[in-house]
């Protein structure tokens, strides 16, 4: 199996957390994902184990409900044999409580490697990581970022065209309230692609572009604004449907939800004027029939549940750049 990171990168200085992909340069990015295609294989053998991280901890602790993320992130570390502990707010000391970071604190004191961190409040994991010891990846933070879901798109972009760069990638939906679109917005643009951002101008933040075409250096400078999803749409190369952040919104955003569907559904008859090997993707949990038509969530053009795979590989890589055991100076083979 091909071996993870490269013999330059490993002289360079190890990361500790992934708390955003702003840190993440280019090259980085690529690698984490060359990375994940070596995870992949792991996910292809019949025993779905590999004993890279043994003897490692690592701790899931989730203060918003969760699926994907969260079974995604523990069954990476169990992949790659790593011990798993789970903490949610149900159940947990936070309902007595006690803060994060004293919960935080607890977790480390055990002698946890790391933590995977979702928590409603934005600035979260970036605060643990500036108090602990222990690594911190963050699994979604209020509408801040969520870097692992960013990645994984990424590598499921990747891994059907085979270059990122100079793509046409449309957001389509809540931009205003997602952190799946912001730290989309710092790997896609890193990564070269031309982003679209679409949705109703009461959920596209104006902080997003605000003045970027008058800063050769504004980092979202390449991202254009279209009101209109048949505009935005046309000659999309991968158009990416956000669900509508309800449990975040204040009210006054929308007239209804049956208008916005009319307004901004992913629907069959919009992607015609799409590109026609165009992939429509979605983080999750979907409302059918709100952001995206059940013929088109379910169709041939989704890659839906590729992404579900792709997030275990991405996962993995990380868990294994972060804590995998090293000698010399190179990490070990699995």
């Amino acid at each position: 199996m091909k071996k993870p990171n490269s013999p330059q990168e490993q002289a360079a200085p190890k990361r500790c957390h992934v708390l955003d992909l702003d840190d993440f340069s280019e090259g980085e990015i690529q690698s984490v994902l060359s990375d994940a295609s070596a995870m992949s294989e792991i996910l292809d053998r019949d025993i779905k184990k590999a004993p890279t991280l043994r003897g490692k901890s690592i701790a899931t602790m989730f203060m918003e409900p969760s699926t994907r993320t969260r079974s995604s992130f523990e069954q990476a570390a169990k992949m790659l044999s790593a011990d798993v502990i789970s903490i949610g707010v149900s159940g947990s000391s936070s309902e007595k409580g006690e803060s994060t970071y004293n919960t935080a604190l607890t977790l480390q004191a055990m002698g946890i490697d790391l933590i995977v961190v979702r928590h409603p409040l934005s600035g979260t994991p970036n605060f643990l990581a500036k108090y602990l010891n222990a690594s911190i990846i963050n699994a979604g933070d209020g509408s801040h970022a969520h870097p692992t879901q960013a990645l994984l798109d990424l590598y499921t972009i990747n891994s059907k065209f085979g270059r990122i760069r100079d793509l046409r990638v449309v957001i389509v939906g809540d931009i205003l309230y997602s952190r799946v679109a912001r730290s989309n917005l710092w790997g896609l643009t890193k990564m070269g692609a031309q982003v679209v951002l679409c949705g109703p101008r009461t959920l596209i933040p104006d902080d997003f572009v605000a003045n970027q075409h008058c800063l050769d250096n504004h980092p979202f400078k390449t991202v254009t604004v279209e009101h209109s999803i048949d505009r935005a749409i046309e000659g999309a190369d991968v158009v990416m449907a956000l669900r509508l952040q309800l449990e975040r919104q204040s009210a006054g955003h929308l007239p209804s939800l049956k208008e916005y569907s009319q307004m901004y559904c992913v629907t069959s008859e919009r992607l015609l004027v799409a590109n026609p090997d165009a992939l429509v993707m979605h983080p999750g949990p979907l409302n059918e029939g709100v952001e995206i038509d059940p013929e088109v969530a379910h169709g041939t053009k989704s890659v839906i549940e590729d992404q579900v795979t792709n997030g275990l590989a991405i996962r993995m890589a990380l868990l294994y750049r972060l804590i995998a055991p090293t000698e010399s100076g190179v990490s070990v083979s699995f």
